[in-house]
């Protein structure tokens, strides 16, 4: 977290401005302190980088003392050779031996740094807590071996008038699957403030937000419509309200036509090309992930993260009327945060998965694999919340801050649960995962429309 740190600081405050503030190295020019505050960004930069490299070479000794396998030892080495290097070039630039737009090499080495630390990371914890009998297995999805439905738990279910009423009402609200909204909906909020400009206005974003909080209702309601019987095998959803017999098929069918209606109403008021692309995330999640990736593939999570990256496009074509390259990056964010997130999900339901003959990743690759692939998507889902940096200007200490802070803490609990290996370690990550991306959206929000 040290070298992200470094990544983080670099990208956010335009380090080739900041080196130009203190044009000397280490120290400023003439060892004099520096007169503007982006001075002092870069000698604590430099500082920083000291730091760290020292961490970087302690790393590597514990590696050969603790005779660490030879691919953890290669990959340390790996950064402990380009370290140096990315030194120089950021030293260089400073000085003005090397043009500032070098800096986007300096930058590029310290990512790949970072991914050389974070593979030995992966590989030492694999070695260290991993299991070699937790391999992958003939899973066959779809098959018959699966428990009769009668064999599920039954649920109570109010038969008085008034509180069947209430249970009704609520069944319908579920429906809509109301905890994915406000994250979703924040997605969109924070594109849409990063694309800024003459189109962010009230009625955009009150429009946007709302179409993507009752485009989301229809798509979780399709969703409970085609994964009914499955969900009465699972204990996790045999209550949703069509396993239950709650709400007629006809019924939610209906229901989920009408949200489906008012969202592309909605959207249309915005621009055609956000209710184009709110009608494809609508069929993605409802057809495409549920009816095919869901039941048939292991990277149903991974591609399955369109779905939840479709929102940042929504809602930086609702501003600029396009797709652009900060709505893009802002959804690369989401997508590799998805598996990074849900992982942890499917570790902690891994026997319900498997009951309800879904293909996930720690059922059909095993436990071992699936905490190697959290690690794989958290730094990769890091790396891409640099790049957003990068690109899109109005990002400042805010979000550097929150990024560090709240990725740390994710990367802890992912830590602990490679050696805990129990269902509260996964949901510890599962709910970290979710503060991290919800605090960064918001600094994102913060960032673009208050700093």
């Amino acid at each position: 977290m040290g070298v992200y740190l470094l990544l983080v600081v670099g990208a956010t405050t335009s380090l080739t401005e900041a080196a130009a503030a203190c044009s000397g190295w280490p120290l400023c020019g003439g060892g004099v302190l520096p007169a503007e505050s982006a001075g002092w960004v870069a000698l604590g930069h430099r500082a920083i980088a000291a730091v760290v490299g020292v961490l970087v070479v302690l790393s590597v000794a514990l590696a050969w003392v603790a005779d660490a396998s030879r691919r953890v030892r290669i990959a340390l080495a790996v950064a402990l050779a380009l370290f140096p290097a990315q030194s120089a070039v950021g030293a260089l630039v400073a000085v003005g031996e090397l043009p500032t737009a070098l800096g986007s090499v300096h930058l590029l080495l310290g990512v790949t740094i970072f991914a050389s630390v974070l593979a030995a990371l992966a590989w030492w914890l694999e070695a260290e807590t991993g299991s070699p009998d937790d391999g992958a297995v003939d899973f066959q999805p779809g098959t018959d071996d699966l428990p009769p439905i009668e064999e599920a738990p039954e649920p109570e279910i109010p038969t008085a008038t008034v509180p069947r009423l209430k249970a009704t009402a609520a069944a319908y609200f579920r429906l809509m699957k109301p905890r994915l909204m406000w994250l979703l909906c924040l997605v969109a909020a924070a594109a849409m403030a990063l694309a800024g400009g003459q189109g962010f206005t009230p009625y955009v974003v009150g429009a946007t937000l709302a179409g993507g909080a009752l485009s989301i209702g229809a798509s979780g309601t399709f969703n409970h419509v085609f994964e009914r019987d499955i969900d009465k095998r699972m204990q996790r959803t045999n209550d949703r309200p069509l396993a239950t017999d709650l709400v007629p098929v006809r019924n939610a069918l209906a229901f989920g036509l009408l949200l489906t209606a008012a969202a592309l109403g909605l959207f249309w008021t915005v621009n055609p090309l956000t209710a184009g692309l709110g009608l494809v995330a609508i069929l993605f999640y409802s057809v495409v992930y549920t009816l095919v990736l869901k039941p048939n593939t292991v990277q149903n999570t991974v591609i399955g993260g369109a779905a939840g990256a479709l929102p940042a496009l929504i809602g930086w074509a609702a501003v600029t009327g396009e797709v652009g390259g900060g709505g893009l990056l802002l959804a690369l964010v989401i997508f590799l945060w998805t598996p990074a997130h849900f992982y942890n999900l499917a570790l902690a339901y891994k026997e319900d998965y498997e009951r309800g003959g879904f293909p996930m990743m720690p059922v059909v690759r095993g436990e071992t694999a699936t905490r190697r692939h959290i690690v794989w998507y958290l730094g990769a889902t890091l790396v891409a919340a640099v790049a957003l940096a990068v690109v899109a200007e109005p990002l400042g200490a805010l979000y550097a801050a929150v990024g560090v802070a709240l990725g740390t803490v994710f990367l802890w609990m992912v830590v602990r649960l490679h050696y805990e290996q129990t269902e509260a370690a996964a949901f510890r990550a599962f709910h970290a995962s979710n503060a991290y991306l919800g605090l960064l959206l918001f600094a994102v929000v913060f960032d673009a429309l208050v700093v």
